[in-house]
């Protein structure tokens, strides 16, 4: 049983979360977390991106969807919405959404903003929508992890977070590592459960 775990990251702060978010899933036994980005679109395509990354995890193919059983996608957070990327990946899965592809399975979503007040929740329920209408089952970081509750960085009951600063230059912090792997932990459990208990 796999997760994929589906992200855009120019900077590598939404990679490293990716990451992290990989480890939380793979702490649950019999499960394991698909690594996949999402490739750079621009205003004008002049040069085909190459097809495979320079760096990081492969770029995803609607395949990837149909084999997964939950769902969690990463972006870092441009004017408190995803970025263009992943919104563009998200616009071309309209035969997914027709054949119910991801209904009933679980998903979570996750971001990286320059600052605490940047859109981290508007941003991560801007990802919510389309997976609300793929008929995805929504799956949050509730306040029994207590670092939700402490953290002064990144982290919501929307999902994970986290806060690079305006230079870019913050390390993910204590708090932010807990709740990513929480949150990778709590959509495998509850995919393990759907799977065990159709």
């Amino acid at each position: 049983m796999e997760i994929l775990i589906l992200y855009y990251s120019r900077d590598g702060h939404v990679a490293q979360l990716a990451r992290l978010i990989a480890r939380g899933v793979e702490e649950v036994e019999g499960v394991r977390a698909r690594l996949r980005q999402v490739p750079p679109v621009a205003p004008v395509t002049a040069i085909a991106q190459p097809p495979v990354p320079g760096e990081g995890a492969p770029y995803v193919e609607l395949k990837d969807l149909h084999d997964c059983a939950g769902l969690i996608l990463g972006s870092p957070t441009r004017f408190g919405n995803m970025a263009a990327p992943m919104k563009h990946f998200l616009d071309s899965t309209g035969a997914e959404w027709v054949s119910g592809a991801l209904a009933g399975k679980p998903a979570a979503v996750f971001t990286s903003t320059s600052t605490m007040h940047g859109g981290q929740e508007s941003t991560l329920l801007s990802m919510l929508t389309p997976l609300l209408h793929h008929g995805m089952l929504i799956v949050g970081i509730p306040f029994t992890e207590p670092e939700l509750t402490t953290t002064t960085t990144g982290g919501t009951p929307y999902g994970a977070s986290h806060v690079s600063g305006a230079n870019r230059s913050n390390p993910i912090s204590d708090d932010e590592r807990k709740l990513a792997r929480a949150l990778g932990r709590r959509v495998a459990d509850i995919a393990r459960r759907l799977a065990t208990n159709p």
